[in-house]
């Protein structure tokens, strides 16, 4: 069997690219205190983990965690929010990464429009491109399975989400389309959020929107 240190010191590069990943959200404010978690398939049945009650900001790989498709820990204390990723790694065979975050304008979205079903994306023809839409996911009890099940509605069309009055959601083929697709959110969140305190939102034509819906289709994920 193959201990915890081979295993980190065979993915330390991947290791590094996580922590990379979560200084990043750290220095855009959507990672605090030790809120947020990141996952990386690196083999079909394996799936590396941020530790849970540690700063992502600021741990080592040696906090690094690892578990199996079915929720066996290999090793460490990975984060109890686990179960909705590995929902995601289950509902969508080619995703390799999951990023959870907390940005906060796109959760105030969710706290004030309770009522939205998705961020307004027919304001915004990058949203429309790069993600299709941004759905709110119902709030679910955080660290149980709900977490994951609220999921299912959105796999595998939607890889960007709002989870309401919590955080959001992204998945990617890499840490890079991952990572993208939470800055996508959370700037659209700030846009949306400043025209509405301007003005009030105004969308694109019918006719504009059902455009760039169907170019959405023509380009697929290449924008996220």
């Amino acid at each position: 069997m193959t201990s915890p240190n081979e295993l980190l010191r065979r993915y330390e590069k991947e290791c590094l690219h996580i922590l990379e990943i979560c200084k990043r959200l750290h220095s855009r404010n959507m990672l605090s205190a030790a809120d947020g978690n990141i996952s990386l398939r690196v083999e079909p049945n394996l799936i590396l983990f941020t530790p849970s009650g540690i700063a992502k900001a600021f741990m080592k790989p040696s906090d690094m965690a690892a578990v199996t498709l079915s929720n066996e820990i290999v090793f460490g204390n990975p984060s109890s929010e686990r179960l909705m990723h590995l929902e995601v790694f289950r509902q969508c065979p080619e995703a390799k990464t999951v990023v959870h975050a907390h940005p906060t304008t796109a959760i105030a979205w969710s706290i004030a429009k309770p009522h939205l079903k998705k961020l307004p994306s027919d304001c915004l023809s990058e949203v429309i491109l790069a993600t299709g839409d941004i759905p709110f996911v119902d709030y679910a009890r955080p660290g149980t399975q709900s977490m994951g099940d609220v999921l299912k509605p959105y796999l595998p069309q939607h890889r960007a989400m709002i989870l309401k009055r919590h955080g959001a959601l992204t998945w990617g083929l890499d840490l890079e389309e991952a990572y993208r697709g939470m800055e996508r959110i959370e700037n659209s969140a700030q846009i949306l959020a400043q025209a509405q305190a301007l003005g009030g939102l105004n969308p694109l034509p019918p006719e504009e929107v059902s455009y760039l819906y169907e170019l959405r289709k023509k380009i697929g994920d290449i924008l996220l």
